[in-house]
């Protein structure tokens, strides 16, 4: 009986968010208490505790249970008492046979929930249909370009090329307005592209139900993954993100398919100069009379391999690249040159400050004539994509 109440007690005051097959494997990993599933639930319908995934069946008659309780109790603590243990029921998801490979098709998608701490965040995931393996995860504060960047890096590194993403049409990856003027900020656009150098087909859908296996993975995480973050303290996306490289292992393990490397159609692995590149936000941008472009609120002027300036007329038109490990290139031309910082003010005085022995100008190690940001490919692209998107619309 004590140890009824104390299990009671941890539930509820430690484990309250978990499922009881998990709050099994929680009690004998971090109490050291070890009871069966059965044994567990059987002590919560006792006592009217449900569980997060308990069935719509069990959920009726558990507040059947409560409310004849209700009829013969007097006091309104107690009636308040068993009123809030009755919970509203949950909506099953239907289910479709999986793809035949691994690597065939990624589903991908974003959750937004309170993950940790004190604010929502946004989870990106990409589940592999055929072993719901989760290949990819990454934190970030909105649902974004740089998240499901993340996760196609996590991707190409550790499996290689897969054959086709399927998401939402609701997502980020639509393109909602045709008035959208800030290339960068178009994602559909950008990740599309660096789909299109891979060959990774892009399908999109507007049911969620078609994406069965991301969407019952987000209700597993939903359930599991807050808590593991809370026991180990985690209170930032960095440190979230740090936690997921063993969290996703653990995951898999548990809920995945084993891999069958003769059934995967993953493609060879990029290099990572490769996947760097490809894994870039593209920017139109013009040349100004100072022979400069303005970037993020910045002046830049264009430096080539041999680290001097080179300068362009006023209105060339050339392409903004930001690498996946943030390096700042513009091509124009079919030419790359690096992007430097011109400074708002002077660091010394030419009149008033004793000036440093002038330095050789530093060699710039530049991408090969291969590199697959030609702006008229891009733009031919992104036009192409706007009329698609509208014509489906």
């Amino acid at each position: 009986e004590s140890q009824k109440l104390e299990i009671l007690t941890l539930y509820n005051n430690k484990y309250y968010d978990a499922t009881f097959t998990y709050a099994c494997e929680l009690l004998a990993k971090n109490d050291g208490i070890f009871i069966s599933p059965s044994t567990l639930t059987k002590i919560m319908y006792e006592n009217f505790i449900p569980s997060p995934r308990t069935t719509k069946t069990v959920r009726k008659r558990l507040a059947k249970e409560l409310r004849t309780q209700q009829k013969y109790v007097s006091t309104k603590k107690k009636q308040d008492e068993l009123q809030a243990a009755i919970v509203t029921v949950e909506t099953p998801h239907s289910r479709r046979p999986r793809c035949v490979y691994f690597g065939e098709m990624l589903q991908m998608d974003a959750s937004v929930h309170l993950w940790f701490g004190n604010a929502k965040t946004n989870l990106h995931i990409a589940i592999d249909d055929s072993t719901s393996r989760i290949v990819g995860a990454f934190f970030d504060e909105q649902e974004s370009l740089n998240g499901y960047y993340n996760v196609f890096h996590q991707i190409l590194t550790t499996y290689g090329i897969p054959a086709m993403f399927y998401t939402d049409r609701r997502t980020v990856f639509e393109y909602r307005n045709k008035k959208m003027n800030k290339t960068e900020l178009d994602t559909y656009t950008q990740f599309s592209y660096a789909c299109k150098q891979l060959g990774v087909e892009i399908k999109t859908t507007s049911i969620a139900q078609a994406k069965g296996r991301v969407e019952r993975a987000f209700q597993t995480l939903q359930q599991r993954l807050p808590i593991a973050l809370r026991l180990a303290g985690i209170t930032t996306i960095s440190e979230a993100n740090i936690f997921l490289n063993s969290y996703i292992k653990e995951y898999n393990a548990k809920f995945a398919l084993p891999i069958n490397n003769n059934k995967s159609v993953f493609e060879k692995q990029p290099d990572c100069e490769t996947i760097n590149q490809i894994l870039a936000v593209l920017t139109e941008r013009t040349v100004d009379c100072g022979h400069c472009i303005k970037f993020q609120k910045q002046y830049y002027k264009t430096i080539n391999e041999c680290g001097i300036q080179v300068h362009y007329h006023k209105g060339t038109k050339g392409l903004v690249i930001q690498t996946f490990d943030k390096r700042l290139l513009f091509s124009v031309n079919n030419k790359i040159y690096e992007l430097e910082v011109v400074p708002l003010h002077e660091p010394l005085s030419k009149n008033f400050d004793l000036q440093p022995l002038k330095e050789k100008p530093r060699k710039r190690n530049l991408p090969s004539p291969k590199h697959p940001w030609r702006m008229s490919t891009f733009l031919q692209f992104k036009n192409h994509k706007i009329t698609e998107t509208m014509l489906i619309c």
